[in-house]
């Protein structure tokens, strides 16, 4: 007996619904802070951004649309952080101070995986319905595991960079050698995992139960 099919979102799908997160939380934010950087300095960039996540927030309340749990967290954060470098005069900071809550993250990666929980395990059945007789075969349990270690890697990798970079380069430099850092390594690291999962699935269809 075979463990029954496991159906994928189309790739398209995903990105459709990705896209416009990613624009709104990464993309505009940057470019809203090199723009009021250029125009207003390092005060005015930081107020700038800090602005933007609250409009977003606003804008949702204004329409009567549910505000994600994520946006509220973030808006916390870049008060607490935009406060921080204000009070310091000091723009590395701002910049280190995400850097040091994913070094955290990284940390409950791996440990999830000494404990057994491997945490894309739990990511992932937030997005796609796996079932039980998958998620308890070896093969699929040990799938989770090392791509749990290697996200846990990752994060630490992006953020030792971000770290190095925001203390010895300038501002400019930071940001674009940054973007294109953390991109490069989170892009390989995603298509290797998708690449991964389906292949294990392609496994698991032809694996007796």
């Amino acid at each position: 007996m075979n463990h029954p099919p496991v159906v994928l979102p189309r790739l398209t799908a995903m990105v459709r619904q990705a896209v416009p997160r990613l624009l709104e939380a990464v993309v505009a934010p940057l470019a809203v802070f090199y723009a009021a950087f250029g125009l207003l300095g390092e005060t005015g960039a930081l107020v700038a951004v800090a602005s933007w996540v609250y409009l977003g927030v606003a804008w949702r309340l204004v329409r009567r649309t549910r505000v994600p749990a994520t946006m509220i967290v973030a808006a916390v954060a870049i008060t607490a952080r935009t406060v921080v470098a204000l009070w310091t005069g000091n723009i590395t900071f701002y910049l280190i101070q995400p850097e040091v809550g994913t070094i955290c993250l990284s940390m409950v990666f791996l440990a999830s995986v000494r404990l057994n929980k491997p945490m894309v395990q739990k990511l992932t059945l937030d997005y796609i319905h796996l079932p039980q007789a998958v998620l308890k075969h070896e093969r699929m349990r040990k799938f989770f595991a090392r791509i749990t270690l290697l996200w846990g890697f990752v994060l630490l990798t992006n953020s030792t960079v971000s770290i190095w970079l925001a203390i010895h380069q300038t501002l400019g430099t930071y940001f674009l050698m940054r973007t294109s850092a953390v991109a490069a390594i989170s892009g390989l690291a995603i298509a290797f995992s998708l690449w991964a999962f389906k292949r294990v699935l392609r496994r698991l269809h032809h694996a007796p139960a």
